[in-house]
């Protein structure tokens, strides 16, 4: 056996239950002491809390993420932080390196094992994960952290909400705000694999309310462009743009880095063809005419377009939407300026007010074609989940959930890079440039992929 077989045979291990139950006494003590002697606070606990949350996590996690650089600033740290190949040979070899936490002790008492250094340096020259394909997100919301992989297991897994008990955790989450600001690069939140295809989504160190401040937007176009370039010199064959790291104001839908750098081999996509077949094919069979509402958008004149051709009338309520729908749509005859709100099918995207939702007849199906869900204003209509597609079984690592969206589902962005990357096909889609929408729809459900069918 390998040392790097050792630190990974870590990820077999399971810890007792009785083992959890010993643990959980044995860390209640100082809180349990401080309450006795009238000297415990919230902050307090809550810190030890979450310094032994972390370094428990930190030493299962299966990987060695700790700097030799650290252990050169200060030495002493050595034995006073354990690292997760120095707590992999607990499970390994049993009878050695027994501190949880801090090594001194396995120095005092002789169980240091004697190969606890050569592994570490081993570890830390483990070789490069390189990407098939990236997916570049960002953060949404200063919580949103703690629903990464990286972050808590429990809430990952779920669609993320806000929780009242999230505010008990902003001491936390202030700090992870603040070392998002002073990081200069994108980091990697999830790996995945899909038929010999390794998947990476990486996020933006930036939250959602920054794209939208003018003074921001130089310095977030900067962190997308290293990361494309990174991309492109990792191997990368396809990046796609999630969230707004694709905004048309921000970079035209990604043209900007292509035109920039032409000289790269990673071809970028929006993703914006499969976001028109999602919404289109989630139309309920038999529609006649929708209600469009929305900024518009080359997705927004695409979806119109296909809907025209289809013969479905698509009524707009604003004059000006109504002129420069007409003006993009040669199927003019099917756009129409509506007086009246009694369609119950609406298409909708950003700028789509509450007050607009509650002249909807009850009943209505919201069908998103935006990024972000919109706020929901009623309690008797449906809505539908931000485009979106059912991942196929084969596809591996998939344990957190995308933002709001349930657990096994990709956004149709996300989707889109796959798909691309999977059929070889060596073209760009951002800026103007629309691919097909029957092809990219048809090639999703080829390789398993399915629509989101059900609403909330």
């Amino acid at each position: 056996m390998t040392f790097y077989d050792v630190i990974n045979c870590n990820a077999a291990v399971i810890h007792p239950f009785a083992e959890h139950i010993a643990y959980f006494l044995l860390f209640a003590i100082p809180m349990l002491t401080t309450v006795v002697s009238g000297t415990a606070s919230v902050g307090s606990i809550f810190g030890y809390i979450t310094y032994i949350d972390l370094m428990n996590n930190m030493g299962h996690c299966n990987f060695e993420l700790i700097p030799k650089w650290i252990f050169s600033i200060f030495p002493p740290l050595k034995y006073l932080m354990y690292t997760p190949s120095f707590h992999s040979l607990h499970h390994t070899q049993f009878r050695t390196n027994y501190s949880l936490f801090m090594p001194i002790y396995d120095y005092i008492y002789g169980t240091m094992d004697k190969s606890t250094d050569e592994l570490y340096e081993i570890s830390l020259k483990r070789e490069e994960d390189f990407p098939d394909v990236v997916h570049l997100t960002h953060l949404t919301t200063p919580d949103s952290i703690f629903h990464l992989q990286i972050g808590f297991a429990s809430l990952a897994s779920k669609p993320q909400n806000s929780k009242w008990y999230m505010w008990l955790m902003w001491p936390v989450t202030w700090w992870s705000v603040v070392l998002n600001l002073v990081k200069g690069c994108s980091f990697i939140t999830e790996r995945n694999s899909l038929e010999k295809l390794r998947l990476q989504t990486w996020a933006i160190p930036r939250y959602s309310v920054q794209y939208l401040v003018k003074w921001q937007k130089q310095a977030i176009n900067g962190l997308i462009e290293e990361a494309v370039l990174e991309a492109d010199a990792r191997g990368a064959k396809v990046l796609s743009l999630g969230l707004h790291n694709q905004d048309e104001e921000l970079n035209r839908n990604g043209a900007i880095y292509i035109e920039k750098h032409p000289q790269i081999n990673i071809k970028v996509v929006d993703g914006s063809s499969l976001v028109v077949a999602i919404v289109v094919n989630s139309i309920p069979k038999g529609t006649t005419e929708v209600l469009f509402r929305g900024k518009l958008s080359k997705v927004a004149y695409s979806i119109v377009a296909a809907l025209c051709q289809k013969g479905i009338q698509v009524n707009t309520l604003y004059e000006n939407e109504y002129e420069e729908l007409k003006l993009a749509v040669k199927s003019q005859s099917k756009v129409v300026l509506s007086k009246s709100y009694t369609q119950k099918i609406w298409l909708v995207g950003d700028e789509l007010t509450e007050e607009e939702q509650m002249r909807a007849p009850k009943g209505t199906l919201f069908i998103p074609f935006s990024k972000f869900p919109p706020n929901k204003a009623r309690n008797d209509a449906f809505y539908q989940y931000t485009p979106a597609m059912v991942a196929p079984p084969s596809l591996e690592n998939l344990h957190s959930c995308e933002n709001w969206l349930p657990r096994k589902v990709m956004s149709a962005w996300r989707v889109a890079g796959i798909v691309h990357a999977l059929e070889g096909w060596n073209v760009n889609e951002c800026g103007d440039t629309m691919f097909d929408i029957d092809k990219i729809w048809q090639a999703s459900l080829k390789h398993g992929f399915r629509p989101l069918m059900f609403s909330t």
